[in-house]
């Protein structure tokens, strides 16, 4: 006995992965705006992109500027490249109408890019801090304490704290999405 295709199917199960899709609306009121709203946006991501890649260039490119405080320097243009990337295309797109949907795997994607990049960033700044510290106050020690293998040990724990404060956030809300597209508990209906 074969099912008649004309027939709709009713009993399909979907295995979703969180609630589907998320509209972006821009600045809701102002969607007249939204092609002259994205012109500022647009040329100060630009504006980062330029900048943080040519300084990156410099810093990897002269002997010169192989130095703790150059490199420190060299790791807060990547956060802030990671940081622009991660957040500004997308509000970009949904300004001008290209895309106005962001699914939940990539919304929780991006939030967790831009949240590891932003802790990161904090943390190289205090990192920065702390090598003005000793080259001010210790500055006979700067050599042996600022090295730039002192300087590759705190970028692994810039980005390693901010995934382990990030982790589990996102996994709760991976869980709730995982949850919810399963339906309301029997207990509470």
């Amino acid at each position: 006995m074969e099912l008649d295709p004309t027939l709709p199917v009713l009993n399909q199960t979907w295995l979703s992965l969180g609630p589907g899709t998320f509209v972006l609306l821009g600045v809701p009121g102002m969607e007249a705006l939204h092609a002259w709203l994205s012109v500022p946006v647009c040329l100060l991501y630009l504006a980062a992109l330029v900048v943080n890649t040519l300084l990156l260039g410099l810093v990897a490119a002269d002997k010169a500027l192989q130095r703790p405080m150059y490199q420190l320097l060299g790791l807060l243009a990547a956060a802030d490249l990671v940081l622009a990337t991660s957040t500004v295309r997308k509000a970009l797109a949904g300004l001008w109408g290209l895309s106005g949907e962001i699914s939940f795997q990539s919304c929780l994607a991006q939030l967790f890019v831009a949240h590891v990049a932003f802790t990161a960033e904090s943390l190289v700044l205090l990192a920065m801090a702390m090598d003005r510290y000793v080259a001010i106050c210790q500055p006979l020690r700067y050599g042996a304490l600022m090295t730039l293998r002192v300087v590759g040990i705190m970028a692994v724990a810039a980005v390693t704290r901010g995934a382990c404060v990030m982790a589990p956030p996102v996994a709760l809300l991976q869980r709730t999405a995982l949850l919810w597209a399963a339906g309301p508990a029997p207990h509470l209906l």
